[in-house]
């Protein structure tokens, strides 16, 4: 298979999978959400943000599990197209500060790997 084949294929994966969250989740319930998430972390209320970051993250592990996504085993194999679906989804979602802390745990992960080795 081609470098080209392997992409496309990809992104086709990556379409597949946003159109299924949004069938999902109607627009209206992920506007919603979103909005409830960056109310509540900017008032810091934790508890509140308990039931949301419970949801979000197990959307964020369908969407995982989708693009078979593995940790690299260095940033030059980087693959954000997680990250990138949930954007494309969950408009906003990448103010938050869950969606930072996805990166910054990310990027720790591949710090430490390339790090051990």
């Amino acid at each position: 298979m081609s470098y080209h084949s392997i992409i496309k294929e990809k992104n086709m994966k990556q379409e597949a999978v946003i159109e299924t969250l949004k069938l999902r989740y109607p627009r209206d319930i992920r506007k919603q959400l979103i909005k409830t998430i960056l109310s509540n972390e900017k008032n810091d209320d934790k508890e509140a943000l308990q039931p949301q970051y419970h949801l979000i993250n197990q959307i964020f592990s369908y969407v995982l599990r989708e693009c078979e996504w593995s940790m690299p085993t260095n940033s030059n194999e980087w693959d954000a197209r997680p990250l990138e679906i949930m954007s494309a989804v969950f408009p906003k979602l990448d103010t938050s500060k869950w969606y930072q802390e996805q990166a910054l745990i990310a990027k720790s992960s591949i710090d430490v790997v390339v790090g051990d080795k």
